[in-house]
This record gives structure tokens, sequence and C-alpha cells, in this order.
């Protein structure tokens, strides 16, 4: 199933140009137009999902086996010394093209990118609140 007017979906069926860097019968992986970093990755299913809610566990399995040899060739192409590898779902999280897609982006110690990570913490009992409401959505 593909999505008419979705943009990875156009570039798999070659509407669209894009520099291609991987492909198999059911996966395709190419350079970001708008890259955070040179190198910067798309990797996408061929078939159109939304986003990771979507997508059917063996499948998501066998687009996932692409990142270990797709991550090493990109560290290496780049000479890059690490790497984000970064999936937003829902607007909220910045997902802006709604076909499920994993962020390959090359990283170096001064590129300037930077981190975020606001860590907070639960207060008495929340988090056992939510480790139940998540083990009783995983029994449904």
């Amino acid at each position: 199933m593909q999505d008419s007017d979705c943009i990875f979906c156009k570039i798999v069926r070659g509407e669209i140009p894009a520099l291609r860097v991987w492909e198999t019968d059911t996966c395709l992986a190419f350079l970001d137009v708008a890259p955070l970093a040179r190198g910067h990755v798309l990797l996408i299913p061929k078939k159109h999902y939304r986003d990771i809610c979507d997508i059917p566990a063996d499948v998501l399995c066998s687009l996932t086996s692409q990142l270990p040899a797709l991550a090493a060739a990109v560290v290496r192409a780049t000479d890059a010394t690490g790497l984000n590898l970064l999936q937003n779902t829902g607007r909220s999280s910045g997902q802006a093209v709604f076909h499920l897609h994993f962020h390959l982006i090359p990283r170096t110690e001064s590129d300037g990118l930077g981190y975020r990570w606001n860590a907070g913490d639960y207060s008495a009992g929340q988090a056992e609140g939510v480790q139940s409401r998540i083990l009783d959505e995983l029994r449904h």
C-alpha cells in the first residue's frame, strides 16, 4: 500500500528523485535533502506506514535489521565519531513526514549540533502507576 500524496511514497515510486544509498525489496535508504549533518540518511519501508505504531512487527524487524550495516557505512563514509538514530512518531515528537522513517545522523565532537536531554523524575508512586498502565495496555 502506498499513499498517493506521501513524499516518501513518491520517492519509492521514482516520481521524486533521491540520492539512494541502500535498497532492498522492502526498504529504501537515501540522503536527507535537509540534512542536520553531512551524510544524514533516512531509512524507510517501501510500503506506507504512518508511524511506529502502525507497522507490523515482522516488517519493522526486517526494516531495522538494515540499521547496523547502514549505520556503520554512514559513520565510516563521513569520518564520524558517533551517530544519532532518531525516529519520531506523531506531530508532537517532531514527525513532519507521516511515513515511518529512521534518521541516521553522523556526529562528531565539534559538529555544533548539540543534544538536549532534559531528564526528569517521578514523584512518589508515580512510576509504579505508569508501569501498571503500560502493563495493562500490553495485555490487551
